[in-house]
């Protein structure tokens, strides 16, 4: 069954990056080699379900993430990531 996309959203350097749980990091160490993910550290997104900035590591790991192309990551718009994921 695939998805269709319901966001389009922006990918922008933090001018400070956001933290990210322990977690998050820990289900992505398969998916994607250590140099990306430093990278993927320093970027975030404005999320339209969770309607904040969120660290674009969280949006990768969201349920709802569909694919990133060019910086912009395609969005299902489902139930948005964990509560717990959502660092202040």
């Amino acid at each position: 069954m695939s998805q269709e996309t319901k966001f389009k959203v922006n990918i922008y350097p933090s001018v400070k990056p956001k933290k990210v749980p322990k977690i998050v990091s820990d289900e992505l160490k398969g998916a994607a080699s250590a140099k990306a993910m430093s990278r993927m550290k320093k970027e975030s997104v404005d999320c339209p379900v969770v309607k904040r900035e969120v660290a674009f590591l969280v949006c990768f790991a969201c349920p709802s993430f569909l694919r990133r192309v060019s910086g912009v990551v395609d969005c299902a718009g489902g139930q948005g990531p964990p509560q717990e994921w959502l660092l202040g």
